[in-house]
């Protein structure tokens, strides 16, 4: 294997000083600074659009990407002579955005909404298979409410029921009503909003913004992994974001609101961005989340870990319902 990846790197125009395994890849002490070697699984299109864009980042005030590097022939990707496709790009040594630490969220907002702003000057045509269909998430968000159901209706018809089913059906009723609540936003939102309205709402998405995303640096931060980009509302990336933060923090008010003000500090959000963000947060996905993992798996055995995760998520909902009242539009 070794000198399998020596014999792709000697497609880069670069020297390799040394090299050292890492993150499921190759990173890789160059000539030209660090980079990291790893199999790429999508298309050559992808790749050459990514390259473009990654690079318009870096042009534009978003210096520490990770930009992917050509060939010595000009080529976004390499091969090996077994077919196999690789990728090279630039790469950074910090630390991970510590979830614990307010200044580094707060930093990771506004870094995201910079990156939000340069997006939306991106003038290249977006290739169709990077657009995001308008009703996506509706059809989602309406097949994860059936499943529930489904999941529901399996766990009553069972005869002898565990401490996990019996925690699911006293708290099914809530959250499977804040589920169709939003459903039927959605289908509002999609009925009623002028279509100018709604194509305000989009732009170019990270598609995986995430604390394992963003290194701190000795000087200033890195933002990678741009491979999920894709052309949606932008307000996902927030979304995900903020969710995953505030169910480490409990939902806490304050540090909500204050993402929020740091986002709009760099990029004021309009109403409509307002409601999908709400969107996004209000959806019960974890609960969605709890009951498909238990579906999928042996239901003669249930991980305790399922059971916590449930009660911290029900344990929960009060502070995450009184956030959401308060931004809902």
């Amino acid at each position: 294997m070794f000198n399998r990846e020596n014999l792709i790197l000697e497609q880069y125009p670069f020297e390799v000083k040394q090299t050292v395994k890492g993150r499921g890849a190759l990173i890789c002490d160059t000539s030209q600074g660090l980079k990291i070697l790893k199999e790429y699984r999508g298309s050559e299109g992808r790749a050459d659009f990514l390259y473009h864009l990654l690079h318009f980042l870096a042009e534009h005030g978003q210096e520490q990407v990770d930009c992917i590097v050509r060939t010595s022939e000009e080529k976004t990707l390499a091969r090996d002579v077994d077919g196999t496709v690789y990728m090279v790009r630039d790469w950074y040594e910090g630390r991970e955005c510590d979830t614990k630490s307010r200044e580094d969220i707060l930093r990771a907002i506004r870094q995201l909404a910079d990156i939000h702003s340069i997006l939306r000057t991106f003038p290249e045509e977006i290739p169709d298979y990077l657009q995001i269909k308008d009703d996506s998430l509706l059809q989602e968000n309406d097949r994860h409410t059936k499943e529930l159901k489904k999941v529901r209706n399996f766990i009553f018809n069972r005869k002898r029921k565990n401490d996990f089913e019996m925690e699911f059906l006293r708290s099914f009723d809530i959250f499977y009503e804040e589920a169709l609540n939003v459903v039927a936003l959605q289908q509002e939102l999609r009925d009623g909003e002028k279509s100018e309205e709604l194509q305000d709402i989009y732009g170019i998405c990270h598609g995986d913004y995430n604390q394992h995303n963003v290194i701190f640096l000795r000087r200033g931060m890195a933002v990678l992994n741009f491979e999920k980009a894709s052309y949606d509302v932008q307000a996902a990336d927030l979304g995900n974001f903020m969710r995953k933060i505030l169910e480490k923090h409990n939902w806490n008010m304050g540090l909500g609101m204050d993402m929020l003000k740091a986002y709009n500090d760099v990029r004021k959000l309009n109403r409509q961005e307002m409601k999908q963000l709400y969107i996004r947060l209000a959806y019960p996905e974890k609960f969605w989340k709890i009951a498909n993992h238990y579906f999928n798996t042996s239901k003669a055995w249930v991980c305790g870990r399922n059971l916590e995760k449930l009660q911290k998520f029900i344990h929960q909902n009060e502070d995450r319902e009184s956030f959401l009242h308060l931004i809902k539009t």
